[in-house]
């Protein structure tokens, strides 16, 4: 298979300039740039209600691959500027009571173990973070940055130096899923 058809929902607009993507909905708006892939695929639209991506020249192995992949980060711009994405974190501690808190682009984790210097994870372009109890949302529209933006608070607590089995001290990534 050497080229991929991505259906354009109702109310979703896509443009297409060479090998750069934009796509508007209600929820916002995204925008990539696939230039990297320059030679060996072309993506255009085909009427108002399909974007296709194809191999330019011989399909080889890495070439369908590159089209997969492209296809798959247009399909998540349609659904991120439709429906969204959420992270849902899980804060645990078992001795020391952690505090966080959202300060700016930041999210910033006190008394982790018992340290006296804070934490910070960095917040990503238009992601919305909030802490509900032990819960911390991560909501966005960009896959991408919502996911580095999750993975950022949990690499925070990430704890080096001790025994896992002991210290199960941290904030853990616990459900994914489409919609804000």
């Amino acid at each position: 298979m050497s080229s991929r058809i991505i259906e354009i929902p109702e109310g979703v607009s896509v443009e297409v300039d060479g090998l750069k993507v934009k796509v508007k909905g209600p929820l916002g708006e995204l925008c990539k740039d696939f230039s990297h892939a320059m030679g060996q695929l072309t993506i255009r639209k085909n009427g108002d209600d399909k974007v296709i991506v194809e191999v330019i020249g011989k399909p080889r192995r890495n070439k369908r691959a590159l089209v997969g992949t492209i296809a798959a980060h247009i399909n998540n711009m349609i659904i991120g500027v439709t429906k969204g994405f959420t992270y849902r974190l899980k804060i645990v501690y078992a001795h020391f009571p952690m505090t966080v808190r959202v300060k700016g682009n930041y999210v910033i984790i006190e008394n982790f173990i018992g340290e006296r210097a804070p934490r910070y994870a960095k917040i990503l372009g238009n992601v919305k973070v909030t802490v509900e109890q032990d819960d911390i949302v991560v909501k966005g529209i960009d896959i991408e940055e919502v996911g580095q933006t999750a993975a950022n608070i949990e690499n925070a607590t990430k704890i080096t130096g001790r025994d896992p089995r002991v210290f199960l001290d941290g904030i853990f990534i616990y459900h994914r899923e489409v919609g804000m």
